[in-house]
């Protein structure tokens, strides 16, 4: 995709990814408008970044949904760039009772805020030039975590949409770009600076390489093993993986 002269809408910029990407594409001369559900936070990250705009957004609100959109169009009706990054990672427990409201409010953000968003949205992007739709996965859509199975899931769940939605939108000029970070030192869990944890300025360098360079998936060399699938030792790997994460546990902050 093109880096510069765009009118972008970034969900989730008030913090980590979202604010370290949103404040990259303003250096390089685009319109950019965020959003969360916080005022003071949009208003924060928009007075550091003159000329970028704030949204007050709820991303698990059909109707949040449907107003902003309304008023994006018609307050930017050069928009051509979405960018569905809003997520929350709360821990959970597959093998026992799951909390309900975290439950549907995980899904509610990470999946079906980015599907309404985009559907919300594409009638617009298919009228513009160089229209992008951009998802942010995870190397968890490929590589599942247990101790957070259901953002996992929704990761996954994300990845396989972006997949559809790119061939169904192969010829209407929108393309469909997927951003896969690995595990990046934000807030998102707990900034910790764990020495497993990618630093957020050299993600984010390297995240605006691969979108210059015209890929449908962009991720880190650091994932590609994982990235690639891993067939009939699927279950070893995983199983490899999540126990090397409980005989060296995430930081939580607690």
């Amino acid at each position: 995709m093109k880096l510069s002269q765009n009118t972008i809408f970034i969900t989730g910029g008030t913090s980590g990814i979202g604010r370290a990407i949103a404040e990259q594409f303003h250096k390089l001369g685009n319109q950019v408008i965020i959003s969360g559900r916080r005022k003071a936070l949009l208003d924060e990250v928009t007075k550091a970044n003159p000329g970028m705009v704030g949204i007050e957004l709820d991303i698990q609100n059909p109707d949040s949904i449907k107003s902003v959109a309304r008023k994006l169009i018609e307050d930017f009706p050069q928009l051509n760039v979405v960018f569905n990054n809003a997520g929350i990672m709360p821990f959970d427990n597959a093998a026992g009772e799951q909390d309900e409201e975290s439950i549907l409010a995980t899904v509610a953000t990470n999946f079906l805020g980015p599907v309404r968003l985009t559907s919300a949205l594409l009638p617009h992007l298919k009228q513009q030039q160089d229209a992008v739709v951009i998802h942010n996965s995870s190397v968890l859509a490929f590589l599942p975590l247990a101790t957070n199975a259901v953002y996992s899931a929704t990761k996954a769940a994300m990845h396989s949409y972006a997949l559809t939605q790119r061939f169904t939108l192969r010829d209407s000029g929108v393309r469909v770009i997927e951003i896969a970070p690995p595990w990046v030192d934000t807030d998102l869990i707990h900034k910790s600076g764990d020495p497993r944890a990618m630093p957020l300025a050299d993600f984010v360098a390297d995240t605006m390489k691969g979108l210059a360079s015209g890929r449908d998936e962009v991720y880190v060399d650091a994932i590609q093993a994982l990235r690639d699938n891993p067939g009939s030792g699927e279950h070893a790997l995983v199983n490899a993986f999540n126990q090397s994460i409980i005989d060296n546990p995430i930081p939580t902050g607690h």
